[in-house]
């Protein structure tokens, strides 16, 4: 599905960007694991090279500068030539209401939730255009057109990706490269692990799913590939719910 194209995955040191990054090269990726988090980023890549799955190399990156995100795409090209996709999907979900967020913490939310994925487009996208093509999909999430309690800043920067990735999808499909957006529910992730750890109160979240169960890294993975892949050629600026009825039930 993905046979010898060129994707950058960020936040690939765990949770959906580790799934992603592992299914991208099972189905014939070649893989640049991004993330801040070297030791897990690594453990990815090994993840990658023990299964003979498919290439991957690890590139440092802090979303959030932009010299590493040009870095990271430089890197990609020296090492296979090209670039073809990016799964723009690190992020943070500190808690807090605007009352009692920190200007400091809401600026370090905004800056690797929503700086960091305009600054990944913005690195890869003249790329892109020398490839003659290609594909971006961010990750924003079901909090970012439905509110929940005490996320004000994650819930201003994931909003603000879906508006970003809508304007990436107009701006440059003269240039043949579709931008898509997803939007994950709760997702067994660590993520989601700190965020329950630190909001007991709000309980496994499961049943504000349709179908009764909070979601895996693999099934948002899956719909990324799917945006990224060929079988998408007539998708662009589509905002896409991947959670369980989450969305839905609240409607």
């Amino acid at each position: 599905m993905l046979d010898s194209k060129v994707v950058i995955v960020t936040g690939a040191a765990s949770g959906i960007g580790r799934s992603a990054a592992v299914m991208f090269a099972k189905y014939g990726a070649k893989v640049i694991v991004a993330d801040i988090d070297e030791k897990g980023a690594i453990e990815t890549v090994g993840r990658i090279k023990a299964s003979r799955l498919g290439e991957a190399i690890f590139e440092k990156t802090d979303v959030s500068n932009s010299r590493d995100t040009e870095a990271c795409v430089r890197a990609s090209v020296e090492k296979f030539g090209r670039l073809d996709c990016l799964f723009s999907n690190a992020g943070i979900n500190p808690t807090g209401t605007v009352e009692d967020t920190s200007e400091e913490l809401w600026e370090r939310v905004l800056s690797i939730n929503l700086k960091g994925m305009y600054l990944m487009c913005k690195a890869s996208i003249p790329e892109m255009k020398r490839a003659g093509g290609g594909s971006i999909v961010c990750t924003s999430s079901v909090d970012g057109v439905l509110a929940i309690h005490n996320e004000a800043a994650y819930i201003a920067s994931k909003g603000g990706v879906i508006a970003l990735t809508r304007s990436i999808a107009l701006d440059f499909a003269k240039d043949r490269i579709r931008a898509n957006c997803i939007l994950p529910g709760a997702i067994r992730t660590p993520l989601l692990e700190k965020f329950l750890a630190e909001n007991p109160s709000i309980g496994d979240q499961s049943g504000g799913h349709a179908m009764g169960r909070i979601g895996e890294p693999e099934e948002v993975a899956s719909m990324a590939m799917y945006l990224l892949s060929d079988a998408s050629s007539f998708v662009t600026g589509a905002v896409i719910p991947v959670d369980g009825g989450y969305s839905a039930v609240k409607t």
